[in-house]
């Protein structure tokens, strides 16, 4: 499932074509994807025009003038690709070769934007991603966002609210990293990166690193910044792009060329001065990559 870095450079490339641009028409292939579409969902997004295209944890938001927002989840294998109104795609250099996707294409949204006519199309061979269409005035109590925790690309996480959030909880310290109620977005990838530039151990509890009194510790310090520092890098860096995720301009991300210990299972640590290996372990069904010498 692509995770926070790879949503918002999916959100970074919709939006030079869809901000401040009018939906002139949208279609859709299927009466559903993983739920179904909203009643009249065509009829609520065409004529609307688009105030703005954010994101929220790993769902994209499309902010729309009729007081309704467009909320978009990429589910396991969902993308987008931006085709302009000249048949041309939009510029990017094509690491993979595209396959035969077209009979996945679920929903077309036309858009005259910025940048003239374009077509953006919602490309799910699983159809695990959803569409919906919410109030903004009901979006925080909504069922897709009520109780989603912090973000983890701001200021606001920082030691002292890590220390607060895990605080008495027993949980690993992974599994707490990626309870959504908490920080929002964070997936497995970046969990076991953050892990290991922090020098943690995806093993301990997660009390384990706070203090009674709630006030910041040397590790929450460093483990929100090791998070907020691997989430930038990889934003940076367009993604991952592990098996489906590609960015809308049909490239692929860089950052795998950067893990250090994700996926990495018997490679040398790249600590220095570490001549330990990584190793993997399987934690909740879900494999983690760290180092046992470096992390504790």
């Amino acid at each position: 499932m692509p995770e926070l870095p790879e949503v918002e450079t999916v959100r970074r490339g919709l939006e030079p074509f869809m901000e401040g641009g009018a939906i002139q028409k949208a279609v859709i292939n299927r009466p559903n994807l993983r739920f179904p579409f909203p009643d009249q969902f065509v009829e609520r997004l065409e004529g609307q025009q688009i105030l703005s295209v954010g994101r929220r944890a790993k769902y994209l938001i499309v902010d729309l003038a009729s007081g309704e927002v467009l909320v978009m989840h990429l589910g396991m294998s969902g993308s987008y690709r931006i085709e302009l109104a000249e048949g041309v795609s939009a510029p990017g250099l094509f690491h993979h070769p595209r396959s035969d996707a077209q009979k996945h294409d679920h929903v077309m949204i036309s858009v005259n934007g910025p940048h003239g006519r374009a077509n953006v199309i919602y490309n799910d061979p699983r159809r695990f991603g959803y569409m919906d269409l919410v109030a903004r005035s009901e979006m925080e109590t909504h069922k897709h966002f009520a109780g989603v925790g912090v973000e983890p690309t701001g200021n606001s996480l920082d030691g002292a609210l890590i220390s607060k959030l895990f605080a008495g909880k027993s949980a690993p310290l992974k599994a707490a990293l990626l309870d959504q109620r908490l920080i929002a977005g964070l997936g497995n990838i970046y969990v076991c990166e953050a892990l290991w530039r922090a020098r943690l151990s995806p093993e301990r509890k997660a009390t384990s690193i706070t203090r009674k009194d709630g006030k910041a510790t040397e590790r929450t310090e460093l483990l929100a910044t090791s998070i907020r520092e691997i989430i930038a890098s990889a934003i940076e860096a367009g993604g991952s792009s592990l098996r489906d995720h590609k960015q809308t301009d049909g490239t692929m991300g860089y950052f795998q060329h950067t893990f250090n210990v994700y996926d990495q299972e018997g490679e040398a640590c790249k600590a220095k001065g570490c001549s330990s290996v990584i190793k993997r372990i399987v934690q909740s069904g879900r494999s983690t990559f760290y180092c046992p010498t470096c992390q504790r």
